[in-house]
């Protein structure tokens, strides 16, 4: 045998069993919003839009995804895409949430779906655990009488006024789930609504909030939860503050950069909640927004930026010393939007938001100074600022208007 033959032979083996290297990333930076007909009459959608200042197409569609879901109540996306890029997003009325794979943004696809969950329903927030799953805030228990009835057709004025806790992985399976109830406050309105862990201290705090307008009211509490066994450990109201008013409706919790937790409101309030890792949590009213129905706040090193419907834009607080915020820039969008979701990408320094109309804003955002501005090169056909959702023929074969609401940056 010649001796090069074993050197051949080797090569070819080595051909066959060496692993090939991962695949690159796919190329470009892509805003991901999650979108509803707002007529109500089509179905849910996710578009993927242009989000690389530096691209010629910056601002465009590249494609869409619809689902099978008519559009009843288009809602909450997680936050920030998740390193997974398996991204949870709901149709709160429909109580059905869809786990999209865009780990390729270009063509994204549907990994799954699902509606309740350990016997909860209704999801709304969706945060990721350090171990990768997501922990899901359901606002009810699912009644028995409606065990076989979907969520949409089931209606809403028979629900509890409890939910719980949900640890999910990405392919939609329960790992763990714990109850909001409290029989210390019975009667009290327990509807997990979104919450923020806390690794370091080995906890979680939740807030109590309704989706149903008749029970904003009633929305005055937060929980905290033992993360490693999710044990509820307390309830506790939040401040009213002198105007007894700020403290209604808590939904989104953020972690300060102190280690405190900042509670924005429906009622446009900003609670500061300390001792979250000890036997004795307190909370604080420390700043009021004008108006009502303030949505989503993103926090960006010590700056915190909150949607602020009644100014038509967004307001961006220093919360170094999270006890005494001080307002440091402004930014309005137009005479008209109320914005809502906002979210941050840091690859580029810009804010996604989302609001009551059928268009989408970036605003580019300087971590160092806090300040805040409409970023005018992500414009519509028309040059307007931000995408433009309105009456339009989409890829997926629809012509229509979207409303988005929850949406993201690509990894």
């Amino acid at each position: 045998m010649s001796r090069l033959a074993p050197a051949l032979l080797t090569a070819v083996l080595l051909l066959f069993v060496t692993p090939r290297p991962p695949a690159p990333p796919p190329a470009g930076h892509f805003v991901i919003a999650w979108v509803g007909d707002s007529s109500g009459k089509g179905d849910d959608f996710l578009a993927v839009i242009d989000a690389d200042p530096a691209s010629p197409s910056y601002g465009r569609l590249i494609t869409t995804l619809v689902t099978d879901q008519r559009t009843l109540k288009i809602h909450h996306t997680e936050y920030t895409m998740p390193a997974s890029g398996m991204l949870f997003a709901n149709d709160h009325d429909a109580g059905r949430t869809f786990i999209f794979d865009v780990r390729d943004p270009r063509h994204p696809t549907v990994a799954g779906s699902f509606t309740d969950r350990a016997g909860y329903i209704l999801p709304h927030s969706y945060v990721r655990l350090p171990n990768g799953h997501v922990l899901a805030a359901f606002q009810h228990v699912r009644p028995a009488a409606g065990s076989d009835v979907p969520m949409d057709a089931m209606g809403m004025d028979h629900l509890g006024g409890t939910g719980g806790l949900v640890e999910i992985d990405d392919q939609g399976k329960v790992v763990r789930a714990a109850s909001s109830a409290d029989p210390k406050f019975a009667g009290a309105l327990l509807t997990p609504y979104s919450l923020v862990v806390l690794p370091d201290l080995d906890r979680v705090l939740s807030t109590n909030s309704s989706m149903s307008h008749d029970d904003v009211f009633r929305g005055l509490t937060y929980q905290v939860w033992r993360l490693s066994d999710l044990k509820l450990l307390r309830t506790e109201y939040l401040d009213p503050g002198k105007g007894r008013y700020a403290e209604i409706d808590p939904e989104e919790p953020r972690r300060a950069p102190d280690g405190s937790v900042l509670v924005q409101t429906g009622a446009c309030g900003l609670e500061r909640i300390t001792g979250v890792g000890g036997a004795e949590p307190a909370s604080r009213l420390v700043y009021s927004f004008p108006g009502g129905s303030c949505g989503v706040p993103t926090i960006v090193g010590h700056y915190l930026i909150q949607s602020v419907p009644e100014d038509k834009g967004l307001v961006v607080l220093d919360v170094r010393d999270a006890a005494r915020p001080v307002e440091v820039s402004r930014v309005r969008l137009s005479e008209t939007f109320r914005p809502h979701w906002t979210s941050w990408d840091l690859k580029t320094h810009r804010i996604v938001v989302t609001g009551s109309e059928d268009r989408l804003y970036l605003l580019a955002f300087d971590p160092l100074t806090g300040a805040i501005k409409v970023d005018s090169a992500f414009h519509d056909a028309a040059g307007e600022p931000g995408f433009d959702f309105h009456d339009r023929d989409w890829p997926h074969g629809w012509h229509g208007s979207g409303l988005p609401h929850g949406a993201v940056f690509s990894n």
